[in-house]
C-alpha cells in the first residue's frame, strides 16, 4: 500500500514577512521540518509543492528525496498548490497525507496514525479504502494533516477554492471522515505572525531545557 506525503510550501507569508518554507526553527527550515515529519511517518513518495521564492527555497533548503512541484499559482491561494500537488503524484499513490508547511510541531506520530487508518481499511475484506478520508483532532477539533484516498482526489480538487483546501469536501463527505485524536502526539499551531512564531521558539526551547 502506497501513501504518499504532499506538503504545501508555496505561500508567500504576508503576515510573517517572509516565505514560510524559509523560515528557520531549531536549525532546520520549516520546509525541511514539514518534509522529514512525512518522511518519517512512512509516506513515500513525498512531493513539496513550491511558489513564492520557488528558486530561493530550492537553493537554500536540503529537500533531498522530495519531488518538487512548482505551482505558478500560487497567489491564488492554498487550493491552487492541493490542486497541483494533487496532480504531480504518481499513479501507484493509493492515498496522500498533505500536510502544511506552518505546523512544525505536526509529528512523524501523527502522520503513521493518519497513514494507520488507510491501512486498516485496505485490509478490510469489504474494500472500504476507495472511500477512506481522515482528519487529525487535536482537543475535538478537526485540523492538519488530512489523509485522502486516491477516489476523492477529483472531488477534493473541485471543491477547494481560494484558501481553502480539502475542508469543502470533507464537510460534505463526513459519512466517511474518520476523526484521529492526536494530542499528546503533536500540536497544530500555525506560524502565521512574528509574533507566533517567537512564541514557537520560546515553547521549543523550553521543551529542549532538561
Amino acid at each position: 500500500m502506497t501513501v504518499a506525503g504532499l506538503l504545501l510550501a508555496a505561500g508567500a507569508g504576508k503576515r510573517l514577512g517572509r516565505p514560510k518554507a524559509l523560515v528557520d526553527l531549531g536549525e532546520r527550515l520549516l520546509v525541511e521540518r514539514g518534509l522529514g515529519t512525512l518522511t518519517a511517518g512512512g509516506c513515500a513518495p513525498v512531493h513539496v509543492v513550491l511558489g513564492a521564492a520557488h528558486d530561493e527555497v530550492l537553493a537554500t533548503a536540503d529537500l533531498t528525496g522530495a519531488t518538487v512541484v512548482h505551482n505558478r499559482d500560487w497567489r491564488t491561494g492554498l487550493a491552487s498548490s492541493l490542486r497541483a500537488g494533487l496532480a504531480s503524484l504518481p499513479p501507484e499513490a493509493e492515498a496522500v497525507v498533505v500536510a502544511l508547511v506552518d505546523q512544525p510541531l505536526v509529528t512523524p506520530e501523527v502522520v503513521r496514525r493518519l497513514r494507520q487508518v488507510y491501512d486498516s481499511s485496505s485490509a478490510d475484506s469489504v474494500g472500504s479504502a476507495e472511500a477512506v478520508a481522515a482528519v487529525a483532532t487535536y482537543d475535538g477539533k478537526p485540523r492538519n494533516p488530512v489523509l485522502l484516498a486516491r477516489a476523492s482526489w477529483a472531488d477534493v480538487a473541485a471543491k477547494a477554492s481560494g484558501d481553502t483546501g480539502a475542508r469543502a469536501y470533507l464537510r460534505a463527505h463526513q459519512g466517511i471522515v474518520t476523526r484521529v485524536p492526536c494530542d499528546g502526539a503533536g500540536a497544530p499551531d500555525d506560524v502565521d505572525t512574528p509574533e507566533e512564531l517567537a512564541t514557537l521558539r520560546r515553547r521549543l526551547l523550553a521543551q529542549s531545557r532538561p
